[in-house]
């Protein structure tokens, strides 16, 4: 089978991958494939390294299904051809996340589902001996995560291209880093590749939907905002930032230099 990124796509895939060191020889990648457009496409494309690179590593594919919709299994069957017509081995694992949602209302649903999920697939990638597990996470998901850090908790962070995890000896890449969404969604859709609809009950009501439509809003008004916050999340945009606040001890030393002890 041929596989054929357009011109764009395969330039921002092979400069993540080249400038953050992602795929070595011998890896064995395990890519996580909800069916949604992100994971497909990347599903796709390093089926396609493999093929028009000359590096020698393997890959295999799991999806997670959360329980949310008992017909879940049966809307995924055709992830098991779109991975067979790869040569890509492919398995559903069942993790009941609906239940684990319920067990943790003091928590968000978002990180819960994220967290058990995240730790299927990596103690899977173990059984495997698999040495990296590849996400879909894209451009517009860094820009979103480094938002709502900051709106949420006023610290400038977001997820990197490459994370080892020492717990479990993982590396985790993510390939589409350089992809805009609308790229993604208008290659998956020309292609036809069959995207799977989330089952998530609170899909399109969550906080970084929120954040989403508020970058989109505010691009209104700020035409490179969108570009702006994506330049920030570099280490070299760091300009002049009030110094870290001093301790209690810190603080009472200072403040007796200026006033008298009675």
């Amino acid at each position: 089978m041929n596989l054929i990124l357009s011109k764009q796509i395969f330039s921002k895939l092979m400069r993540a991958v080249v400038e953050f060191d992602l795929i070595q020889d011998n890896d064995k990648i395990l890519i996580g494939l909800s069916g949604g457009k992100d994971s497909l496409l990347l599903t796709y494309a390093l089926a396609t390294l493999k093929q028009r690179t000359k590096k020698n590593f393997s890959l295999s594919a799991i999806t997670i299904n959360p329980n949310f919709d008992e017909n879940f299994s049966s809307n995924a069957e055709n992830l098991k051809k779109f991975c067979a017509d790869l040569e890509i081995p492919h398995q559903i694992h069942n993790v009941d996340i609906s239940a684990a949602i319920k067990n943790c209302p003091n928590k968000s649903p978002c990180f819960t589902c994220a967290y058990f999920r995240r730790a299927a697939i990596n103690r899977i990638a173990k059984e495997m001996n698999a040495n990296k597990v590849a996400y879909a996470h894209h451009l517009d998901d860094a820009v979103e995560t480094f938002f709502m850090s900051l709106l949420s908790s006023g610290q400038l962070t977001t997820f990197t291209p490459k994370t080892f995890l020492s717990r479990t000896n993982i590396t985790v890449i993510r390939p589409l880093v350089y992809l805009r969404e609308f790229q993604i969604e208008s290659f998956v859709n020309k292609n036809n590749f069959g995207v799977v609809k989330s089952p998530c009950p609170i899909d399109g009501n969550t906080n970084r939907q929120n954040i989403k439509n508020l970058i989109a809003t505010l691009g209104k008004d700020f035409p490179d905002l969108f570009e702006h916050l994506a330049a920030a999340m570099r280490e070299s945009s760091i300009g002049e930032l009030w110094s870290a606040p001093k301790t209690l001890a810190e603080m009472r030393q200072i403040y007796f230099s200026y006033v008298n002890r009675r």
